[in-house]
C-alpha cells in the first residue's frame, strides 16, 4: 500500500468492530457473508420500476475461506474496504464486504461508521429482513444488467475467491478467457488434464 495514513487491522479486529456496531444497533450479530454471486436482485411486484434484493446461498455456497481471501486481497489495495449489512435473515446479519475508492466520500450522513485510520467503513444498514431465495426459477430469472448502480456492485465475486485460492492471484482478463478454452478444448479432446 502506498498510503501510509492506512494501518489495515487483521481480519479478526476488523471483525471484532463490525460485531460491536452491529451490537449497537441491535442487529444480530451472528453473520452470513455473501459474495457477487450470491445477491438475487428481483423486479419488484409492489413498485414498477424498482427491484427488491434477496440472495441465495444454495446455488453458489461460498468457500469457508472465501471472506479471509477477498479481505486480504482487498486489504492489499488504497481502497477503502467496506463492511456492509444487506438485512437480517433467520441466519443471522447478511453481509457482504466491500472495496473501492468510491466509498471514501461516503461519511455518517449517509449511514457509514468511518475508521480512517484503518481504511474501513461499517455500514450497519436498516432494520430489516432480506429474503434467502431458494427457488432455483427465481435465481435463474434474476436481473443481471440494465438496472441502477449500487454500493454493493463492489462485491467481490466467488469465481475471483477461486482465481486467488488457485493461482494465487485474479486473473486478467484474457488470462481468464485462455483458461476457459483449455478447459473446452480438454473436454471436447477427452484430455481431463
Amino acid at each position: 500500500m502506498s498510503n501510509p495514513k492506512i494501518t489495515r487491522p487483521s481480519l479478526k479486529e476488523a471483525l471484532a468492530v463490525w460485531n460491536d456496531c452491529l451490537a449497537q444497533q441491535t442487529l444480530p450479530t451472528n453473520t452470513l457473508w455473501i459474495f457477487a454471486e450470491n445477491l438475487c436482485i428481483e423486479h419488484s411486484r409492489a413498485t414498477p420500476g424498482s427491484y427488491r434484493i434477496g440472495f441465495q446461498t444454495k446455488f453458489t455456497p461460498p468457500d469457508e475461506q472465501a471472506l479471509e481471501v477477498a479481505f486480504d486481497h482487498f486489504a492489499a489495495t488504497d481502497a477503502r474496504l467496506v463492511f456492509y449489512r444487506l438485512g437480517s435473515s433467520p441466519r443471522g446479519s447478511v453481509c457482504v464486504l466491500l472495496c473501492d475508492p468510491w466509498f471514501e466520500e461516503k461519511s455518517a450522513r449517509d449511514g457509514f461508521e468511518r475508521r480512517d485510520d484503518w481504511g474501513i467503513s461499517f455500514y450497519s444498514g436498516h432494520p430489516g429482513d432480506i429474503e434467502e431465495v431458494t427457488d432455483l426459477t427465481r435465481w435463474v430469472r434474476r436481473v443481471k444488467r440494465d438496472r441502477a448502480f449500487h454500493d454493493f456492485d463492489f462485491a467481490m465475486s466467488l469465481e475471483t475467491v477461486d482465481e486467488i485460492i488457485i493461482h494465487g492471484r485474479a486473473l486478467q482478463p484474457y488470462e481468464r478467457f485462455a483458461d476457459r478454452m483449455i478447459n473446452r478444448l480438454r473436454r471436447i479432446l477427452g484430455n481431463p488434464q
